[in-house]
C-alpha cells in the first residue's frame, strides 16, 4: 500500500484526525526551518539573564532616591502640601 493510497483512504474516513496530524506535524517542523528562528536565538543570546539591582537608600545618600519612582530622597512633603 503506497502513502497516496494510505492518506487517500485515512482522509475519506476521518478527515478531522488527518487534519488534526497535519497540523501538528506542521508546528513541529515550522521552527526548525523559519527564518526568524536565527533572530529570535540571537535576541535571546544578547539579553542577560540577570539585570543590575537599582541602588538602594540606607540614609547616607540624600541625593539618591531610595526607589527608582520616589522623588529625590525621602522628602515627601510635596505630598502633604496637595
Amino acid at each position: 500500500m503506497t502513502l497516496a493510497a494510505l492518506l487517500t483512504n485515512a482522509w475519506n474516513k476521518e478527515p478531522v484526525i488527518v487534519v488534526s496530524c497535519g497540523i501538528g506535524l506542521l508546528g513541529i517542523a515550522v521552527p526548525f526551518i523559519s527564518p526568524y528562528t536565527k533572530y529570535s536565538g540571537m535576541i535571546n543570546s544578547a539579553v542577560p539573564y540577570t539585570y543590575p539591582v537599582p541602588l538602594r537608600d540606607d540614609g547616607n545618600l540624600p541625593d539618591v532616591p531610595a526607589h527608582p519612582r520616589e522623588p529625590k530622597g525621602r522628602n515627601l512633603d510635596w505630598l502633604k502640601n496637595l
